[in-house]
């Protein structure tokens, strides 16, 4: 029989699900259970006066939910519309929203020993929505706070998050 401490260890030592996506040439990682589903990219209709990042919005099933295109938001380029291009849909605090990334790659289950906190980078970037880095082998993951990312007063979004 397991007490109620042995099973948050055993759920501690399990490790979290994240869905790894990529941007340019760095490899992100967010919280799966705030994933919906992923949809290959189809056409937006944009909205007046949105700021940039704001791809527009689509009808996902009757709902119209906003689509964010994250290159645009992290300053990482002029972003590329592909066959690999994906939106991923969100769930966060019960308001659907959409994610565009330049692919998906994996969902990856990092321990606990495996993230590593964010390095501190100074005042001219903003770490807020950092969680720390995913260190798999050889690869490394940007964990994202997508909670805090998209509920932040920038994206205009969502209503902040009670904490």
């Amino acid at each position: 029989m397991q007490t109620s401490s042995s099973a948050g260890a055993a759920a501690d030592v399990a490790g979290q699900e994240y869905l790894a996506f990529t941007l340019g040439a760095e490899e992100y990682g967010i919280d799966i259970l705030k994933v919906q589903e992923i949809r290959g990219y189809e056409a937006v209709t944009r909205i007046a006066n949105a700021p940039d990042f704001i791809k527009g919005v689509i009808n996902l099933r009757g709902i119209i939910i906003p689509v964010v295109d994250m290159r645009i938001k992290f300053n990482l380029g002029t972003p590329v519309y592909d066959q690999f291009t994906v939106v991923i849909i969100l769930n966060i605090g019960g308001r659907i929203m959409g994610m565009v990334v330049d692919s998906v790659s994996d969902v990856t289950t990092l321990l606990p020993q495996q993230v590593k906190p964010a390095p501190e980078m100074g005042a001219s970037f903003n770490s807020d929505y950092m969680i720390g880095l995913g260190t798999i082998d050889e690869r490394m993951l940007i964990l994202v706070d997508i909670d805090k990312l998209m509920s932040s007063g920038d994206m205009g979004l969502i209503e902040q998050l009670a904490t």
